[in-house]
């Protein structure tokens, strides 16, 4: 086998893995470590676009307050990304 054919596959990997690979387990961690350090009376934002405040917090679900009422909802529907920068805008 050629080696200029071998270094170019292996340079194709190892960006395939930097541009794709690590920034979608880093993104990953991140969500996970979110979802551990919420607290009651956090403000979050749902994937659905839905505003709230944290009042109960369950293994796998949470309660949230919003302007109408409180809604119980899936940890994993929370959008960590949109929450953060919900909360550094204070």
């Amino acid at each position: 086998m050629n080696p200029m054919l071998i270094a170019q596959l292996v340079l194709m990997i190892g960006v395939f893995y930097f541009l794709i690979i690590m920034p979608k387990n880093k993104k990953i961690k991140l969500e996970k470590q979110f979802l551990t350090d919420l607290k009651t009376g956090d403000k979050i934002i749902t994937i659905a676009g839905i505003h709230g405040k944290v009042s109960e917090i369950a293994e796998t679900t949470i309660v949230m307050e919003t302007m109408s009422g409180k809604l119980k909802i899936e940890k994993s529907s929370i959008s960590a990304e949109m929450s953060l920068k919900l909360n550094e805008k204070k």
